[in-house]
């Protein structure tokens, strides 16, 4: 067996019926190369994780950099590390005070679940509450806050004590009790395909969390570092959580994530028992030092205020008549279309065409556009139109 896609799809583990098994031989910019030579516009910027482009020359920099002086050296938390206490500063430096102590994990789904944990030792409760629909990883924990029961029911029991609220829904709220330790929040929805508050319901939630006591944890793995044109969604909204979760575009292509809170509530990791959370590679350097190079990026050049700006592009050159409506905020988009098979259509063939953009985990009849931050208005305008004829056709 000599063929790469047979290779792939015997050996490899496979999470759908039909993966698009492009086969990739290099990426840079906003684009990806096949074998063949083949170039792909990419609108989708792995999930939301490739920031400043493939290949991005700081990003690639900072791992070589970083690789001359040390890779893992030690379980996290015991040696000082340069790439990891810099970021860490960094991070404490742009957030509000109570935002200020980082615990670096491996990935979103490690980060979700550092948080719950916490918020049952901070209060002492078990219940957490999540919304319908939502989405915050496929680990035990993470799963057993997702929204959406198709993607649970096989794998019960899962965590018990772990209900749901609906999203933009006020009346819900009253679901969010005295015994409830977190309530565990995507600013914006991602599975379900973009969905923004409406009606100041992040605010409102935030009001019945102080209320009831409860610790607020914002998943922002896919809105963080710039996605919406500011640093993080929490900003866009006016909102502060007690928690905030990190991952995906902090790490500009690497895998990395965190959550993040006051020292006073991380400190409870540390008694009760000793090493209460702990990880092998979490906060590995060479991905901090990825991370921190993102970050510094973004904190020193325009790349964030032009967001609204690629946004209102999109949305311009994105008008027509098969398009029902445009979701989303800044440069994480859902082009709705409210047909299935005009949805497959459109990101098969286009595909074919050049042209990266993807489906969403939950809703079915809409496409996700999530291209790096750095890409330029002709590369909008071009994606734009061919999906537009697509739709002519």
């Amino acid at each position: 067996m000599n063929d790469a896609k047979e290779i792939f799809k015997k050996y490899q583990a496979q999470t759908f019926k039909n993966p698009s098994s492009l086969e990739v031989k290099s990426a840079n910019g906003s684009y990806i190369t096949d074998i063949k030579g083949k170039r792909y516009l990419d609108f989708v910027a792995g999930i939301s994780a490739c920031t400043l482009g493939h290949s991005n020359p700081i990003i690639t920099k900072a791992i070589t950099e970083q690789l001359k002086h040390y890779s893992h050296v030690m379980v996290y938390g015991e040696y000082v590390q340069s790439p990891q206490y810099r970021l860490a500063k960094l991070l404490a430096e742009n957030l509000p005070n109570n935002l200020y102590t980082t615990y670096f994990t491996n990935s979103g789904a490690e980060a979700i679940e550092g948080a719950m944990k916490l918020a049952k030792r901070a209060t002492g409760r078990v219940e957490i509450i999540s919304c319908k629909d939502s989405y915050h990883g496929s680990t035990q924990g993470a799963l057993s806050i997702m929204g959406n029961e198709e993607q649970k029911t096989n794998y019960r029991p899962l965590l018990p004590s772990c209900n749901l609220i609906i999203f933009n829904n006020e009346d819900s709220l009253d679901n969010i009790t005295v015994k409830t330790a977190a309530v565990i929040i995507e600013p914006i929805q991602g599975g379900s395909g973009f969905i923004t508050p409406k009606n100041d319901f992040l605010q409102k939630v935030r009001e019945r969390c102080n209320t009831t006591g409860t610790l607020l944890i914002f998943d922002e793995i896919q809105t963080c570092y710039g996605r919406l044109g500011t640093l993080f969604g929490f900003e866009k909204y006016n909102v502060t959580p007690d928690i905030l979760c990190i991952a995906k575009g902090m790490g500009g292509g690497m895998p990395i994530g965190a959550f993040i809170t006051s020292w006073d509530l991380m400190n409870l990791f540390t008694f009760s028992p000793e090493l209460g959370h702990i990880t092998t590679f979490g906060g590995h350097p060479v991905n901090c030092a990825a991370s921190l190079a993102t970050l510094e990026h973004l904190l020193t050049n325009d790349l964030m205020q032009e967001i609204d700006k690629k946004e209102a592009l999109f949305r311009k050159h994105l008008t027509h008549p098969k398009v029902k409506e445009i979701r989303g905020c800044g440069l994480m988009l859902a082009v709705e279309f409210d047909d299935q098979t005009l949805t497959n259509k459109v990101v098969e063939q286009a595909l074919e065409k050049g042209l990266i953009i993807f489906y969403f985990l939950f809703c079915k009849t809409a496409v996700r556009i999530t291209p790096p931050l750095t890409i330029t208005e002709d590369e909008i305008i071009k994606g734009c139109e061919i999906i537009k004829g697509i739709l002519e056709t």
